[in-house]
């Protein structure tokens, strides 16, 4: 399921970190995009970026984002110890309008949705293509906020 793969992703990041910082506690998070039965990640190149984009282009798709983290019992305090794992998602469901080809191919020389997951940023030019959300805007953005409040406070 791709929850599951966000959140295991999330919580690999998160050990990875943790292991070399284990007076600390860690956040890990993954975000991607799912579209039909397609896991999108990050664009690789320009070509990627503009297919991913036509493939969103008129539909609805679902960011969700796995939040892993990671501390002991004694964290704050600076104690090491066994580490405690709080692994968690949240799925936002996007309404994307139709886009042109013309820009999709001025979008992605922008150079903005290289980097992110889906190949858009919700908070950025892509905003004037996405005329409704169901969920947590920031989740789209890249972090719930929200969750990880939630799970720093039950850890």
């Amino acid at each position: 399921m791709p929850r599951d793969f966000a959140e295991r992703l999330a919580r690999e990041k998160a050990l990875k970190v943790w292991k070399t910082r284990v007076r600390d506690v860690v956040l890990g998070a993954d975000t991607i995009v799912v579209a039909g039965d397609l896991i999108l990640g990050k664009p690789t190149d320009q070509e990627h970026a503009i297919r991913m984009l036509k493939m969103l282009s008129g539909r609805e798709h679902c960011v969700i984002t796995g939040i892993a983290v990671i501390g002991t019992e004694h964290a704050l305090s600076g104690e090491a110890g066994e580490p405690r794992i709080r692994v968690a998602s949240e799925t936002t469901k996007v309404i994307m309008n139709e886009i042109s080809d013309a820009e999709v191919r001025q979008y992605v020389a922008t150079g903005e949705p290289m980097d992110k997951a889906g190949a858009y940023a919700i908070q950025g030019i892509a905003s004037r293509w996405i005329p409704r959300i169901e969920g947590d805007y920031s989740n789209v953005v890249g972090l719930p906020v929200a969750l990880v409040y939630r799970m720093l406070k039950d850890l």
